[in-house]
């Protein structure tokens, strides 16, 4: 079963993740920031995983250490789901358009993680939501998810249009590379004999 159950408290958060990789894209999830609720929501739905997320934190002061915290637990759930990463495909990638956005992402789950990201927005705010923050999301699940990830926008002018693109791509990209490769078997894709 690739399933994961990760809790994280810090005197800043407390967060909760159950992750299914082999869901149907069912998803709940409640961090107290609306517009990142609705990314997750994307990311579970895009990526064909089912995944709760329950998350209280000091969003008095503001957004970040939730979010982050929020992509800490989700990678941590991740790595725990994958195991040994025998079968896999590992590698994922997907140009996603949305309206008038267009993102592009590549990701190996190397177990070496590195984020390269050419996502400009051309606002600072979403609503309420700090634009920059999208990225500390995917810089922590790339980190704790031992991802190699690129995240670059071909084009776009609406910032909601290209964080969701963002977010669409990057859960396409993981739904290709957690699947299983019938031709691997129970092989791992690497020659290094780990991953």
């Amino acid at each position: 079963m690739r399933q994961a159950e990760i809790h994280r408290k810090t005197n800043e958060t407390e967060v909760a993740v159950v992750l299914n990789l082999d869901g149907i894209g069912l998803y709940d999830t409640h961090t107290g920031v609306g517009f990142f609720d609705h990314m997750l929501d994307q990311l579970a739905r895009h990526a064909m995983i089912d995944l709760t997320v329950k998350a209280d934190g000091d969003t008095h002061i503001d957004d970040h250490h939730t979010v982050e915290d929020c992509g800490i637990a989700l990678g941590q759930a991740l790595t725990q789901a994958l195991g040994d990463k025998r079968g896999i495909r590992r590698y994922g990638h997907f140009n996603l358009a949305m309206d008038d956005a267009q993102v592009a992402c590549a990701l190996d789950l190397s177990g070496r993680p590195f984020l390269v990201w050419n996502l400009p927005f051309p606002t600072q705010k979403i609503g309420r939501f700090d634009t920059e923050l999208v990225r500390e999301f995917f810089q922590a699940l790339a980190t704790h998810g031992g991802i190699t990830l690129h995240v670059d926008l071909i084009h776009g002018v609406n910032s909601h249009h290209i964080a969701e693109a963002a977010f669409k791509a990057v859960a396409r990209a993981l739904r290709m590379a957690v699947e299983h490769d019938p031709r691997l078997g129970d092989s791992l894709p690497s020659t290094k004999g780990t991953l």
